[in-house]
């Protein structure tokens, strides 16, 4: 019986569920990839749900959230090429940490943008505390070239 999880060899158990690393490797990139390209295709498809999550202390609202767009766009694009993965995902892991501030502007003007983007507090504290730093390290262990065994 597993206590928490155990990495062995190829194949992965986490809690009885084996993961083989090297579909792991392959597919996780691939997957980040066609988020993050999706993400920075619609900055630009629906600028007016990103510009209200932009701080209100930091100018050129529109010019961040232009090139946000294009960075996220551009990391998609290199995970999903072994050649340029790794700077992708190092880079993936320094975007979400500059996205930090956007993350807490919204937890502070209630979770709810008019017009756009309403969740429960709860749901913007879950993304800031718990999908966003395991989106950071996932782009770490893609920019190491790692292996779940290696972290």
């Amino acid at each position: 019986m597993s206590s928490g999880y155990v990495w062995d060899s190829s194949i992965s158990t986490i809690n009885g569920l084996r993961v083989n690393d090297m579909q792991l490797k392959k597919r996780l990139p691939l997957v980040l990839g066609i988020f993050f390209i999706t993400a920075g295709v619609n900055h630009f498809v629906m600028p007016s749900f990103y510009l209200p999550l932009i701080p209100d202390y930091l100018p050129y609202k529109g010019t961040i959230n232009w090139v946000s767009g294009l960075v996220e766009m551009a990391i998609g694009i290199g995970l999903l090429w072994p050649a340029t993965r790794r700077i992708s995902g190092w880079a993936m892991s320094v975007l979400m940490v500059l996205f930090i501030p956007s993350h807490v502007h919204f937890i502070v003007i209630g979770s709810c943008v008019m017009e756009g983007l309403c969740v429960p507090e709860w749901v913007a504290w879950l993304r800031l505390v718990i999908i966003h730093p395991l989106l950071i390290l996932l782009g770490v262990w893609v920019g190491r070239g790692a292996t779940p065994k290696s972290l």
